[in-house]
């Protein structure tokens, strides 16, 4: 029998929602990623965000012509 481990493991973390597309590149401006939409900060922020400042980023991906891909 093998020894039980001193820890047991945590819960896994739930998935988080993303727009991204592994296509990261800011437009000519600055501005905005190429692949997803977001603007750098939002990019930065993202697992810190809570899930109503991600579902009001979401919502301006679409304004900004973007479409929620994931």
């Amino acid at each position: 029998m093998l020894p039980q481990p001193m820890h047991p493991r945590p819960p896994p973390l739930p998935r988080i929602k993303s727009p991204c597309i592994k296509v990261c590149r800011l437009d000519s401006n600055a501005l905005y990623c190429e692949g997803c939409g977001r603007t750098s900060d939002e990019v930065a922020n993202w697992l810190r965000m809570t899930q109503k400042e991600r579902d009001a980023v979401f919502a301006d991906l679409e304004r900004r012509g973007f479409n929620s891909r994931s």
